[in-house]
């Protein structure tokens, strides 16, 4: 199954979207990626989305990538003597550790280490930031704090504290089970929670052990301040705009998105763009023109993959809403501006062989004939530098690998097939116009660009690009 696209869709599956016959039509609707949410949902459960998504992939012989998303160290208050109180602005309000029920002057926060990091004038976020409070006065054992915008509170709401680095472990033990436990089920990503500073992506790599590459989300304004690091240690980043729409101003967060994304680019990482895109669709069967433009808006910025969240996941919509994004990419896409938008963003600087092989190929791409670039990988790096180009042909990616082809079904532009290994260039030629063929991206005397390294076999050695024709045996 070719997409007519080079974006790609990832989808949340929930209760909406649990049964093989709705994940079936989602994925014929334009999904690449589906992503598991661990907040919500057990081990049987997820095991059983997995086998779904599984015995799909193998009816239509195309990779779909698995995202599991952990939940990370959230942090919530205790609960209410009266379920919920109501905050006035301008009054007082105690965050402390006593368990005892809150009330309407104060509540538990069961998390000692927020204390420990509390300053007077400090900013905290209850529930999503509807609630807003500046700390006054803090000790190890509680903060009183003023309200600044009050609102209705009740147990168990999330806490954000966007003005520290929390002393919290990237990993909850929750999540060190559930890491466990989808790497041996053979999931392709694992999403990261959270991130405050890269040593939370390379504890998490070394318990995945390879099992699964590593996507920082990135949602805290202390992940904007190294994103350096963290970028360098992650092997993809989803912009997460939920919480950092709660942790930073709303006006702010745009151009952060824009910023993430051409940053990803040059690193020749994968960037999702995640969160609210077609909200309105979780209980309309029509997106409001707003979502629509923000959609096409990350697409026209260079952006691997747009998600959907609750859309899937709960809405009354799911497989309309992957419709919806797939029209949305295919427009978007056959717009002449974004060819112009795309090729006036593309980084000049070449730092390796592989770096001016893989922009050779997308030169020759764009002053020959040719219908597609082909390229041989062992780990995804020649694709991933290939996609950084964004050439104006499909990028078709041969790996003798099966968890490769579906870790790089997230990456703009790539189609993946499974084949065996090559020995030699000659048989790579072969290998690859054989598979241009089966796959429907050219004909007889059609051709393709093909990149690959010799020797074959050996990781990070991509250093040959040449023009084939398809010959029909």
């Amino acid at each position: 199954m070719k997409r007519q696209r080079s974006l790609k869709i990832v989808a949340t599956l929930g209760p909406a979207s649990s049964d093989r016959n709705t994940i079936k039509h989602m994925f014929e609707a334009g999904v690449d990626v589906f992503r598991l949410n661990m907040s919500h949902g057990s081990h049987d459960k997820v095991g059983e989305l997995h086998a779904h998504i599984r015995s799909i992939e193998e009816e239509a012989a195309r990779p779909i990538g698995i995202i599991v998303d952990l939940q990370g160290p959230k942090l919530r208050c205790g609960t209410f003597a009266n379920a919920s109180e109501l905050l006035e602005t301008g009054q007082n309000f105690r965050l402390d550790l006593d368990p005892a029920d809150g009330d309407a002057t104060r509540v538990c926060v069961p998390h000692p280490e927020i204390f420990e990091v509390l300053a007077p004038g400090m900013t905290l976020l209850v529930n999503d930031g509807k609630i807003r409070l500046r700390v006054t006065r803090s000790t190890s054992d509680f903060a009183d704090c003023e309200v600044m915008t009050g609102g209705t509170i009740s147990g168990k709401k999330g806490i954000n504290v966007p003005d520290a680095v929390l002393p919290l472990a990237a990993l909850s033990q929750k999540d060190l089970a559930d890491l466990e436990f989808t790497c041996n089920l053979g999931v392709d990503w694992l999403a990261l929670s959270f991130v405050q500073q890269s040593q939370d992506v390379e504890v998490a790599r070394f318990l995945a052990r390879d099992r699964a590459l590593i996507m920082t989300k990135i949602e805290k304004p202390a992940a904007l301040e190294r994103f350096s690091e963290i970028l360098e240690v992650s092997d993809g980043i989803m912009v997460a705009r939920g919480d950092l729409g709660v942790e930073l101003p709303l006006h702010t967060v745009p151009p952060i998105q824009k910023r993430l994304v051409r940053r990803c680019r040059a690193a020749a990482k994968p960037v999702i763009v995640a969160t609210q895109m077609l909200e309105s669709m979780v209980e309309n069967s029509t997106p409001t023109r707003a979502e629509i433009s923000d959609v096409a808006s990350a697409i026209y910025e260079g952006a691997d993959a747009v998600m959907l969240s609750a859309e899937s996941a709960v809405g009354r919509y799911p497989v309309e809403s992957v419709a919806t994004m797939n029209s949305v990419a295919v427009s978007a896409e056959s717009d002449p501006t974004y060819r112009e938008i795309m090729d006036a963003s593309r980084r000049s600087s070449r730092e390796t062989v592989a770096d001016a092989i893989t922009a050779a190929a997308r030169e020759i791409a764009e002053t020959t004939d040719v219908n597609a670039i082909c390229c041989f990988t062992h780990t995804g790096t020649t694709a991933r530098l290939v996609a950084r180009e964004k050439p104006r042909v499909p990028i078709v990616v041969i790996t003798p690998f099966e968890r490769i082809s579906r870790r790089l079904s997230l990456l703009w532009g790539v189609h993946c097939v499974t084949s065996e290994f090559v020995h030699s260039f000659d048989e790579a030629v072969e290998i690859a116009t054989r598979v241009a063929f089966d796959q429907k991206f050219g004909s007889g005397d059609d051709q393709v660009i093909i990149t690959a390294g010799v020797p074959f076999n050996v990781s990070g050695s991509t250093n040959i690009v040449q023009v084939a024709k398809i010959v029909v045996t």
